[in-house]
């Protein structure tokens, strides 16, 4: 999340990613402004033109916050309200509009209703350490390429936070044991090498601004991985741009988007990036299933006992599925818990299903807490 204040009251916002949408989500209250740019279909009063149809152009406007809703299937943040500003005469004050938020976009909220405990001009604690940790939780949004690199195939993806971002399978040509094919290596080497760019300039560009991923991850069966790690560090960047950092990774047996999975779900994954989310989310899941399984009661799963745990302020973490703020038919209300638990020191963590991490949570209730102390 790009963040900078404006004044006491008011803070322009860089969603990067879907973790920074759910972070807006969690921020913005009914009664907030927020400015942004949106589109609107305008008629024209014009000889011979349809009367249902218009123009579509973009306005800047700024609107009193009534309706907030999150799409976490398409990543978009929908804001609906009254109109208080705008820079077209055609969209007057007092009429309803509604903007979508996506990564990348900026927008300004005004909170200029003082809240209990907030600060001046409305801001919570906790709002700001929302904004700042993109999303809640320890850990940071560290980006990670992730290279599952086999003799036929391979697989990349991007690894921001909680989320998955997994690219199509790319093959060499090379024929099985019973047939030879005539297949040259460093084409495929170039292939996977052009990918991981694309990939890392992707992180940047569709991130609102933010550094290049630099760090690769590389890993699979056999020695292909290491003719590749030759390869990638002996490359020269194009435009004065740095090298890419090889981390080598054993264990995985298993190339392309197979071995991308294999490897989000393994214990080489949180020795290899231990300080990144995933990895910290992946040991919290891990302990909560392990009291589970050993009837030891420091664990609440699902809405009404993570709820009941937040209200005596006793939730450590709390781990929520992307589809938990559906799941429970009031979105408010489970954002409400969310903001609760992260009120009390617990450390929130949204996951996604691009993740076995993001269906574990979704398979035990979409929301699941670790306690302090044990709770009957």
């Amino acid at each position: 999340m790009i963040v900078k204040r404006k004044d006491e009251s008011a803070l322009s916002a860089i969603a990067e990613d879907a973790d920074d949408l759910l972070a807006l989500r969690r921020v913005i209250k009914r009664g907030d402004m927020i400015t942004g740019s949106t589109t609107r279909v305008l008629k024209r009063d014009r000889d011979y033109s349809r009367p249902d149809r218009g123009e579509r152009v973009r306005i800047t406007v700024t609107i009193m916050a009534e309706k907030i809703s999150l799409d976490g299937t398409i990543e978009r943040l929908r804001i609906g309200g009254t109109v208080h500003e705008s820079n077209n005469d055609s969209v007057p004050h007092g009429t309803h509009h509604s903007m979508t938020v996506a990564a990348g976009d900026a927008i300004t909220i005004s909170k200029r209703v003082q809240r209990e405990g907030g600060g001046k001009g409305g801001w919570a604690r906790t709002e700001h350490r929302i904004l700042k940790g993109g999303g809640g939780g320890k850990g940071g949004n560290s980006t990670f390429i992730l290279v599952a690199m086999d003799t036929a195939d391979c697989g990349v993806a991007l690894l921001r936070g909680t989320h998955l971002d997994v690219s199509p399978n790319m093959y060499s040509g090379r024929g099985g044991k019973r047939y030879k094919t005539n297949h040259n290596m460093e084409d495929f080497f170039g292939q996977v090498a052009s990918a991981i760019d694309a990939v890392a300039k992707e992180a940047a560009r569709g991130g609102g601004g933010g550094q290049e991923s630099r760090t690769v991850i590389l890993f699979g069966p056999g020695n292909t991985k290491k003719r590749f790690a030759n390869y990638i560090g002996g490359r020269q960047p194009r435009g004065g741009r740095p090298g890419y950092e090889i981390m080598m990774v054993e264990g995985i047996d298993s190339g392309g988007e197979d071995g991308i999975h294999v490897f989000a779900k393994s214990e080489a994954m949180r020795e290899a990036i231990s300080s990144s989310k995933l990895a910290l989310v992946s040991g919290i899941l891990d302990r909560i299933i392990g009291h589970a399984h050993k009837k030891v009661p420091r664990y609440a799963m699902g809405y009404e006992e993570t709820l009941a745990a937040a209200r005596m302020g006793a939730v450590d973490s709390l781990i929520f599925a992307d589809g938990a703020l559906q799941q429970y038919g009031d979105e408010q209300k489970v954002v409400d818990l969310l903001n609760m638990a992260e009120e009390s020191g617990a450390d929130v963590y949204g996951v996604d299903s691009s993740t076995d991490i993001g269906l574990r949570a979704a398979g035990l209730g979409g929301i699941v807490a670790l306690l302090r102390y044990a709770v009957e």
